[in-house]
């Protein structure tokens, strides 16, 4: 798959276009703000897009959804199901973070581990990753050797457990258990900053390292 990230909202979150080079189908991964953003960048690479994907519930990877999904008439779909208290609480979130109140929306899916998604002949699998938050997803192209890791992995640094229903040890055990066995030369998009390796983090990163 091809790629593009798109810094959005004051927290320059990473809000991803993933795309079939074949076909231009492409899934927006974590529309956190800005949709003119978004639909200046899709328009530029006559990108078709099929669908939403959350990687977790925070605002700031969330926030347009409601309003992307409606300019493209496309489903949005993750992430797991135990992030729904976070969907559910978004006014409470714009409030505490300073975010403009954002629409309202429920995905049209909930994933689970181990779902595949199709972005025209391409296909992601879902791989839950809790820790950060409970519901948290990856999404990972086998054959491209890509991951959208959201916050559960930066470069040189890990997400954070002090948001409510954030667990420390759960996230560490995604990371060493679920994400780093996908292979050292897999490359990620982390949801803040600039791409890595999982063997880059594996042998420096301080909080994960071997």
């Amino acid at each position: 798959m091809d790629f593009r990230i798109l810094p959005v909202t004051p927290f320059q979150q990473n809000c991803t276009l993933f795309w079939c080079p074949s076909t231009r189908h492409a899934a927006i991964i974590d529309p956190g703000g800005e949709p003119e953003t978004i639909d200046r960048a899709i328009r530029e690479l006559a990108l078709e897009p099929q669908r939403i994907l959350l990687t977790h519930g925070h605002i700031d990877h969330v926030g347009a959804s409601a309003e992307v999904a409606r300019r493209y008439a496309i489903p949005i779909i993750g992430p797991h199901a135990d992030d729904a208290f976070l969907i559910d609480g978004l006014a409470v979130q714009s409030e505490m973070f300073g975010f403009p109140q954002v629409t309202a929306f429920q995905p049209d899916q909930w994933l689970q581990h181990g779902d595949r998604i199709e972005v025209g002949e391409a296909r992601l699998s879902v791989i839950h990753c809790p820790g950060h938050t409970p519901g948290h997803v990856v999404f990972f192209d086998r054959e491209g050797q890509l991951a959208q890791v959201g916050d559960v992995l930066f470069q040189g640094s890990i997400g954070r457990t002090d948001f409510p229903r954030g667990n420390h040890s759960d996230l560490i055990a995604s990371i060493q258990q679920r994400l780093f066995p996908l292979g050292d030369d897999v490359r990620f998009v982390p949801g803040h900053g600039p791409t890595s390796t999982f063997g880059a983090e594996r042998r420096s990163n301080p909080f994960v390292r071997d």
